[in-house]
């Protein structure tokens, strides 16, 4: 790893190309919690690789493993993208939804299904649910990222458990029957 961070250091195509493919997979796999369009997590994708390698030089063994810097820094480029995209919401909730951290509904999910699940959301609540539940951002930290109000967050989080259960309940009758 240390070989290949070297020449992208020296902006050697070759390593690029080879760090890229190697990271590939775990960015996409990243990058579909955010988006259901396969030309949308490949922008962001490629988005955030750039910028990995831009700022390659920026990366510091010693404050963590570089492909958890290059994780943060993708994932940074598809929160920039969903912003970018974002349709300007014109509602916001003012109750207080206080069981906004009620159980994760996907901690007893494989991630292909999580994907298949997140898919049938719809893209701002699904922004939300990925980085609250798959995250573990908080919601104030959420209303910092995608430019969104608290209460807009919260109102989110209760549409997609609510989309969820009726999602998880018919997927059931589906499996019994």
């Amino acid at each position: 790893m240390d070989k290949l961070i070297a020449g992208c250091k020296k902006n050697d195509p070759q390593s690029q190309e080879k760090l890229y493919k190697q990271f590939y997979p775990a960015m996409f796999a990243l990058c579909k919690c955010f988006f259901t369009d396969n030309h949308d997590i490949i922008t962001a994708v490629n988005n955030g690789m750039l910028k990995v390698f831009r700022n390659i030089h920026q990366y510091d063994p010693s404050k963590g493993d570089f492909f958890n810097w290059a994780y943060t820094t993708v994932r940074n480029a598809a929160l920039t993208l969903i912003r970018d995209k974002k349709n300007k919401l014109t509602f916001e909730l003012t109750e207080n939804n206080s069981d906004a951290a009620v159980n994760n509904p996907f901690k007893q999910l494989e991630w292909k299904d999580i994907y298949y699940y997140l898919d049938q959301l719809p893209a701002n609540t699904r922004y939300v649910c990925s980085l609250y539940y798959l995250e573990g951002f908080s919601i104030k930290e959420i209303t910092g990222l995608i430019d969104m109000k608290e209460g807009t967050v919260k109102w989110h989080l209760n549409e997609c458990r609510t989309k969820l259960k009726v999602i998880f309940e018919r997927n059931n009758a589906r499996n019994i029957g």
